[in-house]
């Protein structure tokens, strides 16, 4: 392997190719790869003419339609078998023999090791050619591994192979294989997974991807297992006490391991469940973590370099269970997000609502409509319809045939790396894979609508109406006045970031405590004093967590980081949880600990909880939170803001247990380094009747204009009944805005809007800008068109 490198392709094929140019040039950097030898195209080639097998092989496929699924599949087991009738030559497995003799030489007698296909057009742009051909692991002796490599050389022309061939318009005999036979890693003791140098949903190209399993990786892209994932962000490696900014734990119920046994050239593993201990442990340690990260940046800079051309890289690693080592064990360039042309936005929104039955990962940032057709077994595929969609237990390369005429795919098992979602990125339909129930939720014959805009993609009953939007950045004009986005959640962060906006101007931090927590904060610092039932089941949310309080702050802290990131370095606005009492009251546990009020919207919110006995020490745990991104993590780009403050006195004693963790106001503190900014919502008559007093204690406002019209005009924003009366449009509520701007523009403070109304209203957008506004936050959806119609109202104002 050390003599080739991705110069290579033609003789040895991608993966091989890949493999040799990282031992010979980046082991040096402490990146290990396994090594091995190589049979070449050549090689194979060689079989083939010396056993007449070339010219029977073509006339084998003569005239195939792969869309006949049953001709290709007869043609597909003719072909193969003629391939491992036929006899090696005797100089070719001499020379194999000799080559598997000089690894027992290196490695040890009677080593395993993985036998595993590399086609000369494999790994491509565009043409990955995931799992196509057969890989086969922990082969033993010089017999089983000879006949490990022809049965790889017979893989050449599995059914899904030939038909994926034909779609990318690669022929028959053009294309060969050549097969490394590399050093096994005892994964199966340890631990695998895959791992991508950018993120594989929206082409975020500042984020490592980490996925991890128990025993052997084929678990990932089989769909068998649900993956733990991590994501690492790579501006911070190095420079901050943690670049991790996201750790989801996942159930990884089953693990794949040798087994004893196996004929020869076959796969000697099982798959058997996993311990609970293991269920309940995340695979990896962050300083792991961290290890695989590195890695995979010098990769991508080596292979960038190399090509001379950015380059994000698909990986797979793998850790040895018997001496806790880390391996790559292969890498490609990453095929989807490499091709895209990142100027060009396009939005899938959906315009409609209805009832949700499944829900699971998202994969594709689309929305898609069509009949469910659920397949249980694979010989079933004949029944499938173009433009249904596919809904089945997982995928495996020889469901491609149908997968490419699917409108989307719903699969119960499966992660982002999942065979399934690998393809889907490639045919560019959306998919939800690891759903668990989707087969028995969802009936074969009903009209579903499957949204993946967010990273939990959801199916909905009926044909929902949405719309696509597609932008082109480069022709939008830039207004002096700062466009900012609102992000409901850490879920879009990354595909909003290529908006051409200036920073997040709101970022909720209830959204994160909702859908990321799920349990209300005090039921973690009283768990004691909680129910049996609602015990367990916090037990069963925090798993992996050895602390119930700082699996809150960490979860919290990974949702405002990937925000945080997302957006790196310009500036992201953080408001404090908001939650009302009722909607606390949610939450797991909240019950015991919220009062029922008749009018939550004006009642127990914002910074009154903060300093109040019954929730102080909550607040704390937000407080942790924002001191670990901004600290632990590096991003110092991310501002609280406090909401809802009625008082002078409530802002005094807000700021003064922020600064009890650390958080010490910029406004109070300018001469202090670590000192942060800290805004406050301007959203209560008394922050503009006091604003010069308010600016004394924080460092901006941001104007919240719709609790401002509510208790401007008193409306109950909840109630229907009075909604019609008036909108941010009202002489009062504009009176009020204007003079809060007036005042934090003397002041030299930061003042801005992150309310609804600039994004429904664009009369009361250009108000804003007459009255010298400094940003504007707007919901995603409306951010091209009022950029377009703010640079038109700058003009007319000179």
């Amino acid at each position: 392997m050390e003599e080739v490198g991705i110069d290579d392709v033609a003789r040895v094929g991608g993966k091989n190719a890949s493999l040799g140019e990282m031992i010979r040039n980046l082991t040096a950097k402490g990146i290990r790869v396994p090594s091995g030898f190589i049979t070449t195209a050549d090689a194979y080639r060689y079989f083939l003419d010396s056993t007449g097998l070339t010219a029977q092989i073509a006339q084998a496929l003569k005239g195939l339609d792969t869309s006949n699924l049953k001709d290709l599949a007869r043609r597909g087991k003719a072909v193969r078998t003629m391939i491992l009738r036929a006899r090696m030559p005797d100089d070719l497995a001499t020379d194999i023999a000799g080559a598997y003799a000089e690894m027992e030489q290196r490695y040890g007698k009677n080593i395993d090791v993985a036998v595993r296909s590399s086609a000369t057009a494999e790994d491509l742009p565009g043409a990955s050619f995931a799992g196509e051909h057969e890989t086969y692991l922990g082969i033993r002796g010089v017999r089983d591994v000879t006949t490990g490599i022809q049965s790889a050389m017979a893989s050449l022309f599995t059914d899904r192979a030939i038909s994926y061939r034909v779609d990318k318009g690669f022929a028959h005999e053009q294309i060969a294989l050549s097969v490394g036979i590399q050093q096994m890693v005892r994964s199966d003791l340890g631990a695998s997974g895959v791992m991508f140098s950018i993120d594989t949903e929206s082409g975020f190209k500042d984020v490592v991807v980490i996925n991890a399993v128990w025993g052997l990786g084929e678990m990932i892209v089989q769909g068998h297992v649900t993956p733990d994932e991590y994501l690492v962000f790579k501006p911070m490696l190095g420079k901050a006490q943690s670049a991790i900014i996201e750790k989801k734990l996942a159930d990884k119920s089953k693990k794949m391991i040798y087994a004893k046994g196996g004929g020869a050239g076959v796969k000697k593993t099982k798959v058997v469940s996993t311990s609970a201990r293991d269920r309940l442990s995340f695979v990896m340690s962050d300083a792991e973590v961290a290890t695989l990260a590195g890695w995979a940046v010098e990769i991508e800079q080596h292979y960038s370099e190399k090509r001379g051309r950015w380059t994000p890289m698909d990986m797979e690693w793998a850790r040895d269970g018997k001496t806790g080592e880390l391996f790559i064990v292969q890498a490609r360039p990453e095929t989807v997000q490499a091709e895209r042309d990142f100027t060009k936005v396009t939005e899938y929104v959906r315009t409609e609502n209805s009832k949700e039955l499944v829900r699971g990962i998202s994969v594709g940032s689309k929305v898609a409509v069509g009949k469910v057709r659920v397949i249980l077994n694979p010989k079933d595929i004949s029944k499938f319809q173009k433009g249904e969609v596919l809904v089945t237990t997982m995928t495996d390369p020889d469901w491609e045939p149908i997968m490419k005429i699917a409108s989307a795919i719903v699969t119960d098992k499966g992660g982002r790396t999942s065979h399934a979602a690998i393809v889907s990125r490639e045919l560019g339909i959306p998919a939800i894979v690891g759903c668990g129930n989707a087969t028995r939720a969802l009936k074969t014959g009903t009209d579903v609508t499957i949204d993946t805009t967010g990273s939990e993609g959801i199916v909905l009953a009926g044909r929902l109406k949405f719309k696509m939007m597609s932008h082109d950045m480069k022709a939008l004009p830039s207004p002096k006045t700062k466009v900012m986005v609102n992000i409901a959640t850490p879920d879009i962060a990354f595909e909003r970031s290529f908006l051409p906006v200036m920073g997040v101007g709101l970022a909720r931090e209830e959204f994160i405590i909702a859908s990321h927590i799920g349990i209300h904060p005090m039921a973690l610092l009283q768990f004691s004093k909680l129910s049996p039932k609602i015990k367990k089941e916090i037990e069963h949310r925090t798993a992996g967590w050895h602390d119930k309080t700082a699996f809150y702050v960490d979860n919290l802290a990974y949702g405002i980081a990937k925000i945080g990131a997302a957006f790196y370095p310009r500036p992201v606005i953080v408001r404090f949880s908001d939650f009302k009492t009722n909607e606390y009251r949610t939450l797991l546990g909240g019950e015991a600990f919220e009062p029922v009020e008749e009018n939550p919207m004006i009642g127990w919110r914002g910074a009154s909880r903060y300093y109040d006995p019954k929730f102080k020490e909550a607040f704390m745990l937000e407080c942790h939170a924002i001191k670990k991104v901004r600290d632990e993590m590096g991003l110092t780009n991310v501002i609280p803001m406090v909401p809802f403050c009625r008082t002078i006195e409530e802002g005094k004693q807000t700021l003064q247990i922020m600064a009890s963790v650390g958080l010490v106001a910029k406004s109070l503190a300018p001469d202090k380094a670590d000192a942060v900014p800290v805004y406050v919502m301007c959203e209560i008559p008394s922050n503009v009747l006091l604003a010069d007093q308010f600016l004394d204690l924080f460092d901006g406002m941001s104007i919240g204009s719709n609790d401002l019209t509510q208790l401007a005009l008193g409306l109950d924003r909840d109630s229907g009944i009075v909604s019609h009366i008036s909108n941010e449009n009202d002489p009062t509520v504009r009176e009020l805005i204007a003079q809060a701007i007036k005042v934090c523009r003397r002041r030299g403070k930061y003042i801005g809007i992150c309310g609804q109304g600039p994004s429904d209203l664009p009369d009361f957008a250009l108000f804003l800008i007459e009255q010298g506004i400094e940003s504007i936050s707007l919901n995603p959806d409306t951010v091209v068109k009022t950029i377009i119609s703010i640079a038109e109202k700058e003009k007319t104002l000179g």
